[in-house]
């Protein structure tokens, strides 16, 4: 009977028991350029879901996270917003750099010095060993002051084709806007697509251990905007999609 009863308690411990939840991964992304091309307002939009009401001159690094669901897993999305002046980054660059996951090159289409600035954070990234392995995407903001623009975007393709990267234009004060109508055909927020496609991607290259990643899903969003692979004219402008 002591031998029965003994027996009876382990059982009941093992129906007990339960599996730990699942981790939730977290997908740090980098968001770099020129002082003042829009880098604040576009984590804040993409985290918060509007634009800011008062924006300063990021001192160090600002960082925004978010969680999301990608093919009924939660991932946590980290936005690391780094100053774009020297002297307010220098004593953060090496932690800034750590664990990468993904890049977000950003300038200013109304400001050409801060296109012209492009190289140089593209060689410090490299100086800081984000290989081509990391998936990286260029950004060019404020596509809504059309009036003002001095980086077209054939310019900024060729750019982007150069260095293997996907462009998109948008507006973090206006993500809907589409320019002279000729860049994009979606009435989505389109800086919610552009980190949402750069994490779906991350999520492919990633898959959990001993997961078996499925074929041919994860992309609910889809921006249609590479270079050499759309050829023609659809390489130039950029659009939302569904798959």
């Amino acid at each position: 009977m002591a031998e029965s009863g003994s027996s009876v308690e382990f059982s009941g411990s093992l129906t007990g028991s339960s599996l730990p939840p699942p981790r939730t991964r977290i997908f740090k992304i980098i968001v770099i350029g020129d002082s003042g091309v829009g880098k604040t307002c576009l984590t804040y939009r993409f985290c918060a879901g509007k634009f800011p009401e008062k924006t300063e001159a990021t001192i160090g690094v600002d960082f925004r996270e978010r969680l999301v669901e990608i093919d009924g897993e939660k991932i946590k999305i980290q936005l690391w917003d780094t100053a774009g002046q020297e002297r307010f980054r220098k004593s953060m660059v090496q932690h800034y750099y750590r664990n990468v996951h993904a890049v977000v090159f950003v300038y200013d289409v109304t400001n050409a010095a801060s296109f012209r600035s492009l190289p140089a954070w593209i060689e410090e990234c490299k100086q800081h060993a984000l290989g081509s392995e990391v998936p990286r995407i260029l950004v060019g903001n404020k596509c809504d002051l059309q009036d003002s623009i001095q980086v077209g975007t054939d310019v900024a393709q060729q750019f982007a084709d150069v260095h293997s990267m996907p462009v998109f234009e948008t507006s973090a004060k206006n993500p809907n806007s589409q320019g002279d109508g000729n860049h994009g055909r979606g009435n989505s927020d389109h800086v919610e697509a552009i980190f949402m496609t750069v994490a779906h991607k991350l999520k492919s290259q990633k898959p959990l251990v001993l997961s078996q990643p499925a074929e041919g899903t994860g992309a609910t969003i889809n921006l249609s905007s590479r270079g050499r692979d759309n050829g023609g004219d659809g390489a130039r402008g950029w659009g939302c999609s569904s798959c």
